[in-house]
């Protein structure tokens, strides 16, 4: 943030908004003042830094498998669901199969379209455009989707270019089952987290567009339970399932 903005409106909607991205779950107190926010460097083998993640809260952790996802190099630890759709295939799963409280997680949808279809992306007005809903469930929250880079679409018959997908891609939510005193009561005795929630979209090919189209889905993972100052990374089962209607 710039110096001279600090003492404008503009600089107070600044100052504001970004109280609101680092304190998100603890008022802002002198308890936390000086405390440390953690931080994860990933090295090549030379020692460069490659990439850096910093948290927004000091008693939450990405998880390693989550930033693996989010830098393209992970493999999938979860044994997979599948969706056979008329338009689409769906494989989804999430980044690890047991978390714990505070863990900063992801849900993974890969997506292929089938041959000659294409879904609509982020910005194509007038369709309904592809969307992850994570339904809201206490004590968890959902960041932003992360969606792919898209490619434009000439429809030659309207004279219109649109942004879809038509190629395989893959689609980030990342999840984290919060760590305050009221989300540590309410999970106390807890095993597993279920999260439900649906993918929508509408799909066409060069002729036809379809008929909008929403797929319910669900995964699981396992929850290990608050230990203070116990390491808060993952391992053991988990599921997901998915339907069409």
């Amino acid at each position: 943030m710039a110096q001279q903005a600090l003492d404008s409106p503009e600089g107070n909607a600044v100052l504001a908004a970004d109280i609101q991205q680092f304190v998100t779950v603890n008022d802002v107190t002198e308890r936390y003042r000086g405390i440390p926010f953690p931080g994860t460097f990933m090295l090549d083998p030379q020692g460069r830094v490659t990439s850096r993640f910093f948290e927004d809260f000091y008693r939450e952790r990405s998880t390693v498998t989550n930033l693996m996802l989010r830098l393209g190099t992970a493999d999938a630890p979860v044994q997979a669901t599948e969706v056979d759709g008329a338009q689409l295939t769906l494989r989804t799963y999430p980044s690890d199969p047991v978390v714990a409280l505070g863990n900063r997680f992801t849900l993974v949808l890969d997506i292929t379209p089938k041959p000659d279809m294409h879904v609509y992306a982020p910005g194509a007005a007038g369709y309904r455009v592809i969307a992850l809903t994570i339904d809201p469930q206490p004590f968890v929250r959902t960041l932003s989707v992360q969606f792919p880079a898209s490619e434009i679409y000439y429809f030659e018959p309207l004279d219109e270019r649109v942004p879809v997908y038509q190629k395989p891609f893959t689609l980030l939510q990342e999840v984290v089952p919060e760590v305050t005193a009221e989300a540590i009561a309410a999970f106390r005795g807890q095993d597993k987290l279920t999260l439900s929630g649906r993918l929508d979209y509408q799909a066409c090919d060069h002729t036809i567009c379809y008929n909008p189209t929403s797929i319910p889905l669900s995964w699981t993972v396992g929850l290990q339970p608050f230990v203070p100052g116990a390491p808060r990374e993952g391992g053991g089962g988990s599921s997901g399932g998915a339907g069409q209607r």
